[in-house]
This record gives C-alpha cells, sequence and structure tokens, in this order.
C-alpha cells in the first residue's frame, strides 16, 4: 500500500510539472500577465523543486530491501551507462541554452525562445544530429543504473513514463513552433536511443 502511494505522489507531481508547462497553461498565462510573464519559467522551476521535497522525503522514509545491485560482472555495466548519460548530459548542455532553461534569459531579455537551443531555433547539430533528446535519454539511464528496491522500482517506472509522455507532448510543440522543418528532423533523427530510423511522435 505505501507504495501504491509512492505511484500517486510520483504519478501527481508528473502530471502537475507537465500541466505547468503545457501549451494551455502558457498561452492563458501569458496573456493575463503581459510583460510579467517572464517570470514564470523562474517560478516553474522553483515550484518543481519545492513540491519534489514532500514527495523525496515521503519515498526516503519508506525503507526497504534491495534486490538488485550494480556488484560483480554488473559494476563495469553501470559504470558505463553512468559515463554515458554524463557524457549525454555535457553534450546536450553544449546545445541548449541554460539562461533560457533556468528562466533567467525571459527576465533579462523580455522574450521567451521557441526552443533550448542557442540560437532559438531548431539546432540538429553535434548530439541533437543523432538522438532528439539527450537529456532525457540520459535521465532514464541515471535512474535505472542504481541500485533497486521496491521504492526505486516504482519510481523508475513512473519517471521514465513521465519522460516519454512528457516527450511525446513536447515533440507536439515543437512540431506546431516549427512545423515541417521538425517532422523532417523527426523522420530522420531517433527519439531517444541512436541507431536505427527517426519515427514521429
Amino acid at each position: 500500500m505505501k507504495l501504491l502511494f509512492l505511484a500517486l505522489f510520483w504519478s501527481l507531481w508528473c502530471a502537475l510539472h507537465s500541466f505547468l508547462i503545457s501549451q494551455f497553461v502558457i498561452s492563458r498565462l501569458r496573456d493575463m500577465y503581459g510583460a510579467r510573464f517572464r517570470y514564470y519559467r523562474i517560478f516553474y522551476n522553483l515550484f518543481s523543486a519545492v513540491t519534489l521535497v514532500p514527495v523525496l522525503v515521503y519515498s526516503r522514509s519508506l525503507g526497504g530491501d534491495l534486490f538488485f545491485v550494480w556488484s560483480g560482472v554488473w559494476r563495469p555495466v553501470r559504470l558505463a551507462l553512468t559515463l554515458s548519460a554524463l557524457a549525454l548530459f555535457y553534450a546536450g548542455s553544449r546545445h541548449y541554452d541554460l539562461r533560457q532553461f533556468l528562466g533567467l534569459r525571459q527576465v533579462a531579455e523580455y522574450e521567451s525562445r521557441k526552443s533550448l537551443s542557442e540560437s532559438g531555433g531548431l539546432d540538429t547539430s553535434g548530439i541533437l544530429g543523432v538522438i532528439r533528446h539527450p537529456w532525457y535519454t540520459a535521465a532514464i539511464i541515471m535512474i535505472w543504473a542504481r541500485p533497486l528496491d521496491g521504492r526505486a522500482l516504482v519510481t523508475n517506472i513512473v519517471l521514465s513514463a513521465y519522460l516519454f509522455i512528457g516527450t511525446v507532448l513536447e515533440e507536439r510543440k515543437l512540431v506546431t513552433e516549427f512545423g515541417d522543418e521538425y517532422r523532417k528532423y523527426q523522420e530522420k533523427v531517433p527519439m531517444f536511443f541512436p541507431g536505427g530510423k527517426g519515427r514521429d511522435s
């Protein structure tokens, strides 16, 4: 029952997180607050972090015995996965505008770009020419490359589903913003993992 509540709490956090960044909410808040909307990304990030705390505290309070540990022959596998995730985070950071991600650019320049790329346009160079969402791939790898108990398994399942669904919703937003240019990008480049053909979302 406690793990069921944990799944519920994670699901509620993920749903709220996605709702607050949806086109529906963004467009209405922009209309309502005008120039003051430039502070929204900072508020969104802070609110997401603050509301995450009680979920983490509850998860930590549950305890639980590990049923999978990355030991023995699995240790180098975990190391390889962790290094791969860190490399993806770094490669992505070379193309994403961290000031836009944090909300600082919006406050300083009174603008919100279409994408997180440095140019504000559709960037398909570097790692973005290999997979469309390197940070999401890295996040999926990182949450699974850790010892597993009941809490971790429930958390990983919910967050993996959230990352996939969130990515699909983000892709729809990007198609709206960039049209056929993004559709062609989808056809050429895979969403999460290199190799194979790209696919629409």
